[in-house]
This record gives structure tokens, C-alpha cells and sequence, in this order.
């Protein structure tokens, strides 16, 4: 059968690509001989990272796009078929951890939270799936988060439009898993726990409290690494996972556990 984990040839679109693990994923799939397409809303930032990638001999389309727009989408779409013919692998790497509970909440923020989180979904894989679809071939892995399932009792972080945007893409990867498998297209998700990253850095990783909490409940005693997320990613990516849809894998270090 070959190498499963090959993915040689391949053509990835990574939303959220400008930094963090969205970037860094996008760094991966080139290091595993993928041709990619990155799509965020800096450009400047998502040049960079197509700059390393193509020092490493592949290919790398930057393309300013806001994944809760959907011109935007589609012409980012439009414009990577374009560019390498095929889709083969669609990372839906965008989000935002909105902070505030239901009561603090503003309506703008529930629905940021919302058009990014599970609609930028929607619509990448509304203008993603009839390709793959065409070429009965296709990989989509969904990131969702550890807060799908779990959540924090500390007012000051409770994050209950991102707790539920979450798990709708969990709702979202089974309801696309169960109705695409039939064309050779899996989708399945990615549960990261806590990880270093622009998004946290400022937030969480300062607030010194709820990280020795964590660092103390974690089995790991940390949380994660950049670069940690990457195996799972090529995993649900690759060949490898022909035969697995739907799943959702946790990477935390263990705290859902304990």
C-alpha cells in the first residue's frame, strides 16, 4: 500500500495561516511535500510564512481572505483552483476565544464569534467539498477545541460563545462526515487543549492562577507546544485515515481525563 503517510504531491488550503498553529501546520504540510494555500486576514504575516515554505522548495499561495464573508471565500477558492487545478486537503484552522459569559456578552461579540468559529466552516467547505467531490478524493479536519466539551468555572475566563461554537463544529464534522464519506471525503476534527499561540499568550498565559491550576490538574504538568498539534493534523490528513470519519481526536496532555 505504500507509504499512508505520504502526502507528496498533495494541495492543502490552511485558514488562519498568518501565525501560531495555523502557520505552523502550514509548515508541516510543506515539510511532508504538500503544496499549500494560505488564507487569513493579514496579509503581511501570511506572506511570511510562504516565504519559509517556499525556501523549502514548495509552493505557497498567500491569499487575504475572511472566512465569514463569503465572497471572500469564494474567490479565495476560485483562486487556489486556479492556481494548483485541486483541493485535496481543506485545514480549518480559523478562530477567535471570545471572553465573557452570557450576561457580559455583547450581540457583536456571539456573533463573531459564531461567523468565524462555525460559519468560516461552512462556508470553506461549501466552496471546497464539490471539488473534492469531482475528484472523489478529499481530507477536511475541522479544529475544534478541548472547550467543546469542557469549561471553566472561573467568571473571568468563562468563554461561553467560543464553549459553543466548538462544539457546533463538532455537530457540523459529524453532520459533513456522515454525507461525504461516500465520495472518498473524510472529515473529521482536532480537540487542542491548551496551547502556546497568539491567541493565548496574552490571556490565559498571563493569568497566573488558572496556569499553575492547569499546569497541576494536567497529567502533561504543561501545556502543549507548538508543533505538538502537526501529528494530528497529518494524520486525519494522509491516506492513513482513509477509513476514519468523523472522529474527534483530544490533544491536551490528559486533563479531560482527570
Amino acid at each position: 500500500m505504500g507509504n499512508l503517510f505520504d502526502l507528496t504531491g498533495k494541495v492543502a488550503i490552511v485558514t488562519g495561516a498568518s501565525s501560531g498553529l495555523g502557520a505552523d501546520a502550514a509548515i508541516a504540510y510543506a515539510q511532508h511535500g504538500v503544496d499549500v494555500a494560505l488564507l487569513a486576514r493579514r496579509k503581511e504575516k501570511l506572506d511570511s510564512v510562504a516565504e519559509e515554505i517556499t525556501k523549502m522548495g514548495k509552493k505557497a499561495l498567500s491569499l487575504q481572505c475572511d472566512v465569514s464573508d463569503e465572497d471572500s471565500v469564494k474567490a479565495a477558492v476560485d483562486e487556489v483552483i486556479k492556481t494548483y487545478g485541486k483541493v485535496d486537503i481543506l485545514l480549518n484552522n480559523a478562530g477567535v476565544a471570545v471572553r465573557g459569559s452570557v450576561e457580559d456578552l455583547t450581540e457583536a461579540d456571539w456573533n463573531r464569534s459564531m461567523d468565524i468559529n462555525v460559519k468560516g466552516i461552512y462556508l470553506m467547505s461549501k466552496y471546497v467539498v464539490p471539488h473534492m467531490k469531482a475528484k472523489q478524493y478529499g481530507r477536511i479536519v475541522n479544529v475544534a477545541s478541548i472547550n467543546a466539551i469542557i469549561a471553566d468555572k472561573m467568571p473571568e475566563l468563562a468563554r461561553h460563545s467560543y464553549n459553543t461554537s466548538k462544539a457546533a463544529v463538532r455537530g457540523l464534522t459529524m453532520g459533513m462526515a456522515a454525507t461525504y464519506m461516500q465520495y472518498n471525503i473524510t472529515v473529521n476534527s482536532i480537540g487542542p487543549g491548551l496551547f502556546e499561540s497568539e491567541m493565548t499568550e496574552n490571556t490565559l498565559f498571563k493569568h497566573e492562577g488558572f496556569m499553575k491550576s492547569y499546569n497541576m490538574q494536567n497529567p502533561a504538568g504543561r501545556p502543549g507546544h507548538r508543533g505538538e498539534l502537526n501529528g494530528p493534523i497529518l494524520f486525519f490528513s494522509s491516506d492513513a485515515c482513509s477509513y476514519v470519519t468523523s472522529q474527534h481526536l483530544i490533544v491536551d496532555g490528559g486533563i479531560s481525563v482527570v
